[in-house]
């Protein structure tokens, strides 16, 4: 399995054709405590770029995009009742949706872990 990360702070673990996506620690905490999270539903088409979940905290209300583009194959149903988790777990249990993957070309427009946390420091 390998994980790749946006500018935007979702990361994709992608084994076969299938990437499980979430967002970052570094966004989980500049989000602050997750108190609603909407997924997209399954059979949802996601553009790259394209708006994807819902995250609120006690902060601010957040689109997560799609890392890539494809069809949404599962959501994580438990973050309606434990939004929480993805601040607790955000690159584990706290995962969004499964996405099947469209194109995996668009995987290596984004960057590795090295490259992320690079991109992180510079932020501040």
């Amino acid at each position: 399995m390998t994980t790749y990360y946006t500018e935007d702070h979702e990361w994709i673990s992608v084994e076969g054709d299938t990437g499980t996506v979430g967002i970052t620690a570094f966004a989980a905490e500049k989000l602050g405590d997750v108190v609603f999270v909407e997924v997209p539903d399954v059979g949802k088409k996601v553009a790259k770029g394209g708006d994807m979940a819902v995250v609120e905290s006690v902060k601010a209300a957040s689109d997560v995009y799609a890392p890539v583009a494809g069809e949404v194959t599962e959501g994580n149903a438990a973050l309606a009742d434990t939004p929480e988790t993805v601040n607790a777990d955000p690159e584990g249990a706290g995962w969004f949706c499964k996405l099947k993957i469209a194109d995996a070309g668009e995987l290596s427009k984004l960057m590795d872990k090295a490259a992320y946390d690079a991109f992180c420091e510079s932020q501040g």
